[in-house]
């Protein structure tokens, strides 16, 4: 239990520190209906982590399985490929970053997340979650280390939902400081945004480089 666990921290930090699920979670804190719309976008970002990782989990778990102490070439392969496409990643991320004195893009969506309703707000964070490339990447990771740890079914529940707390934290603290302290937190929450939006390109493109580099090492151990 331990040694998945300590494979998919890394993975569920991954998912955390994602800037632009933290943006679009500030701007519904910023706007009228700050606390139903917040709450609802933390349901569905956390609701959607928790699907993808059962899924990649359940899929995980149908590779052959052999002797714990053998090598695991397809397990091997997989988090190798896995590895290869965060790196991937990471560049293009790299690349996207906006050059000294330019505004950084940010998705033309945006603009319109502060006047979401709660059913949109509910909808879009599970979307942004569960679909997201780079966190379906990551869940993957998580899936197979979790699927291939030779765990009980409590076990298995346990590591998904460890997962799933740290991957949702990022997202869960700003709104659960806004419900229980809404005054003191509006500039704080102000300056994190315009942060978050000047240098997600950054922090993402060395996240993901420091976590496809660890994923290759996990999958070369497995031949």
């Amino acid at each position: 239990m331990g040694e998945v666990v300590g494979e998919i921290l890394p993975l569920g930090l991954g998912v955390a520190i994602s800037p632009i699920p933290v943006i679009a979670a500030i701007l519904m804190l910023l706007s009228p209906r700050a606390k139903v719309t917040g709450v609802a976008f933390l349901v569905g970002w956390v609701a959607g982590i928790l699907v993808a990782v059962t899924v990649f989990t359940l899929l995980s778990s149908l590779l052959p399985e052999g002797d714990p102490d053998a090598s695991r070439p397809v397990q091997g392969v997989i988090k190798l490929a896995l590895g290869v496409l965060l790196i991937a990643l990471a560049v293009k991320q790299w690349r996207a970053r906006p050059d000294a004195g330019d505004e950084p893009e940010l998705p033309k969506w945006m603009s319109a997340v502060d006047t979401f309703t709660p059913v949109k707000g509910l909808g879009f964070g599970f979307l942004l979650s569960a679909l997201n490339p780079k966190n379906l990447i990551l869940a993957a990771g998580a899936g197979v280390a979790i699927g291939a740890g030779y765990l009980s079914t409590a076990e298995t529940i346990l590591a998904i939902a460890i997962f799933t707390v740290i991957a949702a934290a990022t997202v869960a603290i700003p709104v659960v400081a806004y419900l229980t302290a809404a005054n003191r937190v509006a500039g704080p929450l102000e300056s994190l945004h315009t942060w978050l939006v000047r240098e997600s390109s950054t922090v993402m493109a060395v996240l993901l480089l420091v976590i496809g580099v660890v994923m290759l090492g996990k999958g070369i151990e497995s031949f």
